[in-house]
């Protein structure tokens, strides 16, 4: 199965320029909540609804007068509309995200790949396959915290602070 098959082709992009409340306006019309971001016809990152809000909101720039480069994520993960779904998944398992900017041969954004797309293509193995891999790639660096089986309240009453109800 080709990615061209399995995408969402119908891309929207904003420019590096462009303002942030004009990406937000964006996602809005058309329900989504990530543009890839082009320079001279070339995608050079991505526009999270997240980045707008984490990235540039709360560091309390002005959506209105801060352009879309200043909060992007650069360097989009990508796939070919040529490529095998197969490879497609592996793309986003080592590059740790759960979806891609399609491009054509001329690198320009053609479409859209999501994790979901496997699914609904029948492909669902792939996107378990590639949700574990990611997953389980993030949890194998680091050790998972104990947690006790009553939760905090063990360390609440013991720092004096959980009261208990008559």
């Amino acid at each position: 199965m080709k990615v061209r098959e399995i995408m969402s082709s119908h891309v929207r992009q904003i420019s590096s320029s462009a303002m942030l409340s004009e990406a937000a306006d964006r996602m809005r019309i058309f329900d989504t909540s990530v543009l890839p971001v082009v320079e001279h016809n070339q995608v050079v990152g991505t526009i999270t609804d997240r980045d707008i809000i984490v990235r540039a909101v709360s560091a309390g720039m002005d959506p209105r007068t801060t352009p879309v480069k200043y909060a992007m994520t650069p360097g989009a993960a990508c796939c070919s509309e040529q490529d095998d779904a197969g490879k497609a998944a592996a793309i986003m398992k080592d590059s740790h995200v759960d979806r891609l900017v399609v491009l054509s041969p001329d690198n320009g954004a053609v479409g859209m790949l999501s994790i979901g797309d496997f699914a609904v293509a029948g492909a669902g193995h792939l996107m378990y396959e590639t949700i574990d891999r990611i997953c389980g790639s993030v949890h194998s660096d680091r050790q998972r915290p104990r947690r006790s089986p009553r939760g905090d309240t063990r360390r609440m009453r013991k720092a004096g602070t959980h009261k208990r109800q008559p």
